[in-house]
């Protein structure tokens, strides 16, 4: 094999070792932690880059690391492709910058954090990585079972609340996604993705409905993650009482619900499913739907800006989950630009909140809503002028990194916000499932998109000129280096994406290509033999 093949399995390995290296150090040495964390998150970033350049390159195939040695479907099997390569690289830079920010303070917050950073990201690592069901729920528990942690670091009574409600919520979406694992199981005899694929089309009529049920089951358990409508009512609260960091790196954990219904829609119930084609793809354009206008509405009440975040999650979640509703591969192109793009700009934006707030004095902040409802008496005499004042250098970083912000979150060009939206649009108006007419539903997901980009952008207006432009009181903030460096590397890695436009759309549309032609991925998987030893040598 390959030095290539043997890294698919660093981005489990590594973060398992690291984190379980750590227990051995006394919670004093947060320091030394903090270095060892570091350099691991790092190295899955380099990782990551490696494994997303062979995954693009001409003439690779899927790559298929056989854990153990037993071949699919028998044995563990985990599956590079463009698809997981792209999720590993966006979740090990997000996860890098989360980190770095949060060694300003809020690693000294609560114990065991860096262990449990490293577990969610062997947990992510492994959701995006795994070719089989039940290593998926594997990974996913693990991924969950460090969010516990994470999302009560800090401790507060807030935090504490809103942890217990997405710690209840999860546990009873892995009830579900484990019962829909058994019905599939008792119905097709694996758990193997690719064989699944193979086995399904096959499945009698009599027990068809068995294996619907299965994945109705699988599939609520993914929504729930992702935050589709009417199962999203936790996020924007938990996604809003975590620290800061903790919010940024859990925008990834809403992609993993959308990455799985992305790698099982096309591949398990695609084109190639026979009666069962399709199946679930209305239920998912519908919702997505439903969820984009639900956000756009929830940004719009808003007054707190984690809460705006929280619910433009579910703007995001909901612009994909109908993209893969509508099931073809010009879409999904486009959903997966948006996806990179608005995942690098919720983390930007949960880290930059925290600095933004702490130019803000929530009385005032109280008062300045008050005021908007019920006006006030002053207004009336003249204020005197004030000449001469100069913007503190802090809040012109700030309100600089806030503008970056608004412009994606409300997907205005030049940015790459703009430009997953255009590629969506014009994608959904070339679509022409009869004749020369575009679908109804189509005209109705692009007004949802230009709708609740509208109501991003007024909200987020209404929030620079309450923190940056007419402040009850101004207050310079301190902000080090440390805690703005991370949020400037996300939105400058956003200006990247945008000016190369060209080859990131080059790059999604094979991936989507490959999502909805996927019998290369099941030959790649079904036909990786074990690998026998090497005769010795005689004498």
């Amino acid at each position: 094999m390959r030095l290539a093949d043997h890294l698919v399995i660093v981005p489990v390995i590594l973060p398992l070792v690291t984190g379980a290296f750590l227990l051995f150090f006394d919670e004093r040495r947060r320091g030394f932690k903090a270095a060892v964390n570091l350099c691991s998150t790092a190295l899955l970033v380099a990782t990551a880059v490696v494994l997303l350049n062979h995954a693009d390159a001409s003439g690779v195939t899927t790559a298929v690391y056989l854990v153990g040695n037993w071949p699919a479907p028998f044995g563990i099997a985990l599956v590079l492709d463009r698809l997981s390569a792209l999720m590993l690289l966006l979740a090990s830079v997000l996860a890098l910058a989360s980190l770095v920010f949060s060694l300003a303070r809020w690693h000294r917050a609560g114990p065991h954090f860096h262990t449990l950073f490293q577990l969610l990201l062997m947990g992510v690592d492994g959701a995006f990585l795994t070719g089989d069901l039940f290593n998926l729920f594997v990974f996913f528990e693990i991924l969950l079972a460090a969010s516990y942690g994470l999302v009560l670091h800090g401790a507060n009574p807030f935090r504490v609340r809103a942890g217990m409600h997405y710690i209840v919520i999860n546990l009873a979406a892995s009830s579900l996604f484990l019962i829909g694992v058994a019905l599939v199981y008792g119905v097709t005899g694996t758990l193997n993705m690719a064989d699944l694929a193979v086995r399904i089309p096959a499945v009698p009529p009599d027990r068809q409905a068995l294996v619907e049920a299965g994945g109705a089951l699988l599939g609520v358990a993914f929504l729930v993650k992702a935050g589709m409508w009417p199962l999203s009512f936790w996020l924007p609260n938990a996604y809003m009482a975590a620290a800061a960091p903790v919010a940024a790196v859990f925008a990834i954990l809403s992609k993993v619900g959308i990455y799985v219904l992305l790698r099982l829609s096309p591949l398990l119930f695609g084109t190639g499913a026979g009666a069962m084609a399709s199946f679930g793809d209305e239920w998912l354009l519908v919702g997505g739907m439903a969820t984009i206008a639900f956000g756009a509405i929830g940004i719009l009440a808003s007054q707190a800006l984690g809460r705006l975040a929280g619910y433009y999650i579910l703007v995001s979640s909901g612009t994909l989950l109908a993209a893969i509703g509508v099931a073809d591969i010009a879409v999904t192109s486009g959903a997966l630009y948006y996806l990179v793009s608005s995942t690098l700009t919720i983390g930007a934006f949960f880290l930059l909140i925290e600095l933004v707030e702490r130019a803000r004095d929530p009385a005032a902040a109280v008062l300045s809503v008050t005021m908007e409802a019920y006006g006030d008496e002053e207004d009336e005499e003249e204020p005197e002028e004030e000449v001469g004042i100069a913007i503190p250098g802090t809040l012109a970083a700030l309100g600089a990194c806030f503008g970056v912000c608004a412009l994606l979150i409300a997907g205005l060009p030049p940015l790459s916000g703009f430009i997953g939206k255009f590629a969506l649009v014009a994608a959904l108006f070339n679509l022409t499932a009869t004749g020369s007419t575009v679908p109804a539903t189509a005209w109705i997901l692009a007004a949802l998109l230009l709708i609740a980009g509208f109501a991003a952008l007024l909200a987020m207006m209404r929030e620079g000129i309450r923190t940056f432009w007419a402040p009850l009181e101004v207050i310079v903030p301190r902000v080090r280096v440390i805690e703005i460096a991370p949020v400037a590397a996300l939105l400058c890695l956003t200006a990247v994406l945008s000016v190369g436009g060209g080859p990131a759309m080059r790059y999604m549309d094979a991936t989507a290509r490959a999502l909805h032609a996927p019998q290369a991925y099941i030959g790649a998987v079904l036909s990786t033999p074990a690998r026998t030893a090497a005769p010795e040598a005689r004498p």
